[in-house]
């Protein structure tokens, strides 16, 4: 019994080690994802900024505005 635990917790160390060895982003990585979600947000902000989005927004919110309680 007792090596059969002991060759269990052998395994599991020895996994939780591997996967410790590969995790998290690098500084290059964090770079690269740094920089596509700043493009993200670039995008979205001329397509919310554009004019028939932003009429339509603006209508939204008047029309939640107006609204009877």
């Amino acid at each position: 019994m007792y090596q059969v635990v002991r060759a269990r917790l052998r395994a599991l160390t020895v996994r939780v080690r591997g996967a410790r060895r590969d995790a998290g982003m690098v500084t290059s990585e964090y770079a690269m994802g740094i920089v596509a979600a700043v493009a993200f947000a670039v995008v979205l902000y001329r397509v919310v900024n554009s004019g028939p989005v932003s009429t339509a927004l603006r209508n939204i919110v008047q029309q939640a505005l107006d609204g009877r309680m």
